[in-house]
């Protein structure tokens, strides 16, 4: 399973998921249980509305690559990139993802047990 953040406003979809950066990059960036919280503490500090996407790359019609972020050191870890629309059948669950108290993003609970 693959994770993907986004606003709750823009969930659900009417048919697909196509977010902006498919759009400007060519892809829907991605991250596994593990790596989550890292764009989501570089990128979305202050943020209460975000939710997780688990889609099962397995019901996904498009590729998918392990790649390293374009920006930052060479040692970072491998994130998936879904390289084209997600339908809304390869979602097979919605997580909010709240920071915690102290503003910081970790994997929830809730998903700590699947991943």
């Amino acid at each position: 399973m693959i994770l993907h953040m986004c606003g709750r406003a823009e969930w659900p979809p009417t048919d697909v998921y196509r977010p902006e950066s498919l759009h400007v990059e060519g892809f829907v960036h991605c991250s596994d249980f593990g790596t989550v919280h890292l764009p989501a503490n570089m990128l979305f500090t202050g943020r209460t509305d975000l939710v997780l996407l688990v889609i099962d790359p397995a019901l996904l019609d498009v590729p998918v690559r392990w790649e390293r972020p374009a920006v930052g050191p060479p040692e970072q870890p491998l994130f998936p990139h879904v390289y084209g629309p997600i339908p809304r059948s390869a979602v097979i669950a919605v997580h909010d993802f709240p920071p915690g108290p102290d503003g910081v993003f970790a994997l929830p609970d809730s998903l700590a047990r699947l991943g």
